[in-house]
């Protein structure tokens, strides 16, 4: 039986090593979310954000899919692309 994403993420996840990388990354997938629910929400296409923003879609997908290189510049012109605004903000650590 083949184990699912979840399932072996979970398993990964007992390693401290691995567990300590995923954390540090978690921002990373915080702003690919914020990108691919912000252009769905809006019922965009990539091809139509980057017609909006001027951003070419093939660099969109790679924000989308984690290989491409985010700057804020990019992420304002996203987010105004698509009717919002950018907001980033710090937060206390949690303890755990």
């Amino acid at each position: 039986m083949s184990k699912n994403f979840r399932e072996t993420l979970n398993e990964q996840l007992r390693d401290p090593a691995f567990q300590a990388e995923w954390e540090t990354l978690e921002p990373e997938r915080q702003i690919i979310r914020a990108i691919i629910e912000g252009r769905e929400r809006c019922d965009l296409t990539q091809q139509q954000l980057a017609e909006i923003t001027g951003i070419q879609q093939a660099d969109i997908s790679r924000l989308e899919n984690g290989t491409g290189n985010l700057s804020l510049r990019t992420l304002k012109r996203l987010a105004a692309g698509m009717g919002m605004q950018l907001k980033l903000e710090f937060v206390p650590k949690t303890v755990q």
